[in-house]
């Protein structure tokens, strides 16, 4: 059970410099590919601390890589995998353990395990995933919640058109053609910077790939993939996040090891905002917010390279002290407004219907105790704390820690009145 809490004084600014960790999105996939390396070891570094990351690797554990962490680095041995069921326990930790059935059943031929578990976001069905695996030859059978996977005559290159650029149905068939027979080819493919760094490794590991970043990828089967190094891409939703927590407070932040290009969707929100934003250096993301933040006009969630539904929870709590109303319209997930009812507690003005929720900004927040309901409705939670008055208790915090490397600590060290009980 869930017993530990954040302890949130409002009312400090966010002043300072931070450090951002690798993209959980981005580490996932890649640590699922490393199945698929039969000669060598992958060694990926910039790999995040964070609960989701954990539960990845007690699969890779359980179906027989040998990992071992030093640091942010993580170094797995994939040469000799003996199991290729992953048991219920494991695929309930998070949703994406999905991505683990291309690799699996790329390697061995085989895979069964149960639906995944995460966050409740509404129906996230993986028939995409499902149809597209059947295209290139898999059988799969949906028994009892399980899934029982196999490929008889090996997987086969084939033309797949997505009717969704989903992220995780285009990485499942990224990681399983790699090494099927023939030429993949996806049509209608997920955009997302994180795909693009999966190809990276892959292709570092011999693969051969083209086209990731566009709509369109094409994949070269390979027999054998070998061991590789490679540094996981930073996380642009804890980027933005950040970026949140300087806003709302009136501060000024500057965020290393990140890239504005990856956020290129959300920067002109803020500067409608009236935040000052830009990128300097290699890697580095500077902002600092006015007094009053003035409310941005309509805010829609699409898939790459528009605005990212992972940031609507966490720029809707900005909104709630902006001047003025900010509309939202969900086009992604259903039930993503589950954050609303813990800011409606704080004094925040905000209606919703289906997929629309209308913020109309307030002066000031109020502390109150609150429960984290998912991953970004959390950090929703604690950007609202930390410009309300008085002192918030956010419980749930679990949620927060598949996503979020420590963040106690994080804001603590730009100025926060934070601690974990």
């Amino acid at each position: 059970m869930d017993k530990q809490k954040l302890i949130i004084n409002g009312g400090r600014k966010i002043e300072g410099e931070l450090s951002l960790h690798g993209a959980k999105n981005a580490a996932l996939p890649i640590l699922a590919a490393t199945v698929l390396i039969k000669d060598g070891e992958s060694v990926i570094h910039n790999c995040p601390r964070l609960t989701d990351v954990d539960a990845a690797l007690r699969i890779l554990s359980h179906i027989g890589v040998k990992c071992r962490r030093s640091g942010s680095t993580v170094i797995s041995d994939a040469c000799a995998i003996g199991n290729c069921e992953i048991p219920v326990r494991l695929m309930r930790e998070m949703r994406s353990s999905i991505v683990f059935l291309g690799s699996v059943l790329g390697r061995t031929g085989h895979c069964r395990m149960s639906y995944p578990g995460g966050c409740e976001l509404g129906p996230r069905p993986i028939d995409l995933h499902l149809s597209a695996l059947r295209s290139m030859g898999a059988v799969i059978e949906e028994t009892h919640g399980f899934l029982d996977c196999s490929a008889p005559k090996g997987l086969n290159g084939t033309e797949i058109s997505l009717s969704f650029p989903s992220v995780g149905a285009t990485e499942n068939i990224m990681l399983a053609a790699v090494t099927a027979n023939g030429v993949t080819v996806v049509d209608g493919a997920a955009k997302e910077p994180e795909i693009t760094d999966l190809a990276g490794f892959l292709t570092a590991c011999g693969a051969q790939i083209s086209g990731a970043g566009t709509d369109r990828i094409v994949i070269r089967g390979k027999e054998k993939l070998c061991g590789a190094e490679h540094s996981v891409m930073p996380d642009r939703i804890a980027a933005v996040t950040y970026m949140c927590c300087a806003a709302v407070t009136g501060g000024e932040l500057i965020l290393s090891g990140a890239d504005i290009g990856h956020i290129g969707a959300v920067v002109p929100v803020f500067k409608e905002m009236g935040c000052r934003v830009y990128s300097f250096g290699k890697d580095s993301i500077y902002i600092k917010a006015p007094e009053r933040l003035k409310a941005p006009h309509t805010i829609r969630t699409m898939p790459y390279p528009y605005f990212p539904t992972d940031a609507q929870a966490p720029l809707m709590a900005v909104c709630t002290v902006a001047d003025g109303t900010a509309v939202f319209v969900e086009n992604i997930f259903d039930n993503r407004y589950r954050h609303v009812s813990e800011l409606l507690r704080m004094g925040a003005k905000i209606k919703t219907e289906g997929r629309v929720a209308v913020v109309q900004g307030v002066r000031c927040l109020s502390a109150a105790e609150l429960v984290s309901p998912d991953l970004r409705g959390g950090a929703a939670l604690v950007i609202a704390a930390l410009c309300a008055e008085g002192t918030s208790t956010i419980g749930g915090i679990s949620h927060i820690d598949r996503g979020y490397e420590a963040i106690e600590k994080s804001l603590y060290s730009v100025g926060a009145d934070i601690r974990r009980i």
